[in-house]
């Protein structure tokens, strides 16, 4: 039996009010958001861990956080530039934090949830290419990958 997997998508809320992130969800038809902030915390109302997890349980959708996808403090600041000396050394740094076993474990949860539909990955920055977010995409599919290729 083939079990098929859904996507997985990036999204930022930065510029968001929780109305039109909810929007933008529905419209992707999401199933589980995974929360990859370290610290799921915020200024913006609403997008703090209780409250999210609780408006997206109101509206059907499933939250999860995952602590150890998280980008740490002193190595978001180089996300800024994508090609910068700085930039392409805090994703060299993430990418290794990636390699961790219990960063493995938390990508092999996210590919868990996508056979029950698309999956978000949520952190602040609306620009996919300035967040770390995109690294975590980017082992959820070398791992879907791996997962296809292997004999059943």
């Amino acid at each position: 039996m083939v079990i098929m997997m859904q996507s997985a998508i990036g999204v930022g809320y930065e510029g968001q009010t929780i109305d039109s992130f909810l929007t933008r969800l529905r419209l992707r038809d999401v199933k589980t958001v995974v929360d990859v902030r370290l610290t799921p915390l915020s200024r913006k109302r609403g997008f703090s861990k209780r409250a999210l997890a609780e408006v997206l349980d109101a509206n059907g959708i499933a939250y999860l956080h995952l602590p150890q996808l998280g980008n740490p403090k002193d190595n978001r600041d180089g996300f800024g530039s994508v090609s910068s000396p700085e930039g392409l050394l805090a994703r060299e740094r993430y990418v290794a934090l990636l390699e961790t076993e219990a960063a493995g474990e938390a990508v092999d949860r996210v590919v868990d949830e996508l056979r029950q539909g698309t999956v978000a990955l949520l952190c602040f920055e609306a620009d996919e290419a300035h967040c770390h977010r995109h690294e975590v995409l980017e082992a959820i599919r070398a791992r879907q990958n791996q997962l296809a290729l292997q004999p059943v």
